[in-house]
């Protein structure tokens, strides 16, 4: 009966992926299905599957496999005050410095609380759910997995608006865990004093501090029999489990450090694609469909009190969110501070955790647990529908890249008028009077009356994404060049004739992530081209068709096949520099962060197609 009962998780867990792509159930999070599945298989409706003893212990898995996750998807580095290098986002950061993500994040999550514990007051106050602290602790949690997956696919992580309701959702998973390991300690059976959950903290700084140079070297002897990576990542789990329970705290709450540890860890994007693997192929669907088998909603809907409590619950949940509007709005649109809002009440991660250790606890009864859950699913139904209908770009995400050429000449100039029709800002600067004559009609070109550093400064020419110094003079291109990345430039291109002077500083000027460029080595690099691939030449008068190059910066598609790309039809991808090395790419190649890919395609697509990929997310 155990091994059949396992047999049906199973293979509910595979069809479920494909039932929600044919039904295209893609408004809903692949969690809440999982649940309303569980409900389905188990008493409430079909009574295939019931609670044994091997599926418990694969549920008690998964949820410690599910907290670590959630705490690799932590990115601290969020909190810490970045001082921009472009002189563009300088200047923005100057307008916005007063409600920086933090800050809002902060004062969001600040009022979060503080409406949690009123509205836990009141159910207490009216006799409806008695437990003050544990009810302020369910009505606080987001939902991390929700938020990052709706930003993610809407490109915003990058963004100003996508890092706070980030950082939002951070909190919103950090601080109802820690309460709850308080909660544990204090109401709980365990005998432990509270202070040696510091414990905890002392072993996660010995085991970081043990491993972090782990990931600088475990290439070099990686196999696929030994998967080292993997190994690590569980002895983190099992070490921190086994402390966090030796002190009297949750397992869960050792699970969650661990996946910061490994996060702090800098671990490759394969190593998180094959931990994902493990948890969400197997140990996690496991725990979300035994919550919605031990949700026995044939008892809890015949149960009056149930009835009642779970639109309560569901309107709590929303209320505890409501302030999140106001302060969005100090920085952002309406439209955009009530996205913010709804994705923010979304919740389950936290709430399904924090109810199993509740019920463990006895601190619960079902028909409250079910209650709690079921409210929790609503929010997830509901609130990234609200997002999808409400969120609008803020204006600072239409705004295009700005590339600034010195030197407008034969060769500065096409580039130019190709680039305008993509999504750039183009202006160009030249102290040559008869250039500026000549290609003013053409271009937008400024005349300069010199190129002094100081001056250019003034005058704004550096105030760009990208400076392409084009024009001759090559020791004069090598001061600007320098000065301009010293201003902050975040891409400085660079051209050099003169051989002599680039054989001197084009290690420097490398060094300080300055890109060069000579003419004559372009020229004969390409003839040789022509003559190893023949096809290159065609490929080269193509007026339709052409090479390009980006790199991946889009965390939309990190992890995701070639083949499965929306775009894959219109480009051919035809290689891939990853760490340095080559890749031949095939269908199934998961593009990493940072790869860089040689593809062509029709010059009217690909430029967008570089766009999309190339967009910080």
């Amino acid at each position: 009966m155990n091994q059949v009962s396992l047999l049906i998780m199973l293979f509910a867990a595979l069809v479920t992926p494909m039932l929600m792509a044919r039904l295209k159930l893609t408004f809903l999070p692949t969690a809440v299905v999982e649940i309303l599945l569980g409900v389905i298989l188990g008493p409430s409706l079909l009574s295939l599957v019931h609670a044994t003893d091997i599926l418990n212990q694969l549920s008690d898995i998964g949820v410690i496999i599910l907290l670590f996750l959630s705490g690799m998807e932590i990115d601290f580095d969020l909190f810490k005050k970045k001082q921009p290098t472009s002189p563009l986002a300088q200047k923005t950061a100057a307008q916005t410095s007063r409600w920086s993500p933090v800050i809002l994040a902060c004062l969001a999550y600040g009022t979060i609380m503080v409406i949690s514990l009123g509205l836990a007051g009141i159910f207490k106050w009216l006799n409806l759910f008695s437990d003050f602290w544990l009810a302020a602790i369910l009505f606080s949690t987001i939902s991390l997995g929700i938020v990052i997956a709706t930003l993610k696919e809407n490109e915003l992580l990058s963004k100003a608006f996508g890092q706070t309701v980030l950082l939002i959702a951070v909190l919103g998973e950090v601080m109802p865990l820690l309460g709850l390991t308080f909660y544990a300690s204090v109401f709980g059976n365990s005998s432990k004093s509270l202070w040696l959950l510091f414990l905890i903290i002392i072993a996660a700084v010995f085991l970081l501090r043990r491993f972090k140079f782990f990931f600088n070297f475990f290439e070099q002897i990686n196999k696929s029999t030994t998967q080292l990576d993997i190994r690590l990542a569980f002895f983190l789990i099992v070490a921190m489990v086994t402390v966090a329970s030796s002190v009297g705290a949750e397992n869960i709450l050792g699970a969650f450090i661990a996946g910061i540890i490994l996060k702090l860890l800098r671990p490759s994007q394969s190593t998180k694609d094959k931990l994902d693997s493990i948890g969400y192929g197997f140990f996690i669907p496991i725990f979300f469909m035994m919550s919605g088998v031990s949700l026995n909603l044939k008892t809890l809907l015949n149960d009056p009190e149930a009835l009642t409590l779970i639109p309560l619950f569901f309107l709590a949940y929303l209320i505890a969110k409501l302030a999140i509007f106001p302060i969005l709005k100090l920085r952002f649109k309406s439209a955009n501070s009530l996205a913010g809002m709804s994705l923010s009440a979304a919740t389950i991660t936290m709430v399904v955790a924090i109810l199993q250790v509740a019920s463990n606890m006895h601190t619960i009864n079902s028909h409250q647990s079910g209650a709690f859950l079921l409210a929790a699913v609503l929010t997830c139904v509901i609130s990234p529908l609200i997002f999808g209908k409400t969120y609008q770009p803020e204006p600072e995400d239409l705004k295009k890249q700005v590339v600034h050429f010195i030197g407008t000449n034969i060769f500065t100039v096409p580039v130019a008028q190709q680039l305008t029709k993509g999504w750039y800002q183009i202006q160009m600067y030249t102290d040559n009077e008869k250039n500026f004559r000549t290609y003013n009609s053409e271009v937008n070109a400024h005349l300069l009356a010199n190129l002094n550093p100081q001056a250019m400064i003034a005058q704004g020419v550096f105030d760009t994404d990208i400076l392409v110094v084009g024009h001759f003079r090559a020791q004069e291109n090598y001061e600007l060049a320098k000065a301009a990345k010293a201003y902050g430039v975040p891409r400085v291109i660079v051209r050099f004739e003169d051989h002599n002077i680039l054989n001197e500083h084009e290690t420097e000027l490398r060094g300080l992530g300055i890109e060069v460029y000579n003419t004559p080595e372009v020229n004969i690099a390409m003839l040789r081209g022509l003559i190893e691939t023949p096809s290159t030449l065609l490929i080269l008068n193509d007026t339709k068709n052409t090479i390009f190059e980006v790199q991946v910066r889009n965390r939309k598609y990190t992890g995701m096949e070639i083949k499965n790309l929306p775009f894959i039809d219109q480009i051919t991808i035809s290689q891939i520099f990853r760490n340095y090395r080559l890749i031949r790419p095939g269908g199934s190649t998961q593009l990493e962060l940072n790869d860089r890919i040689i593809f062509s395609g029709d010059k009217t697509n690909t430029e967008e197609i570089r766009r999309e990929l190339s967009k910080i997310n």
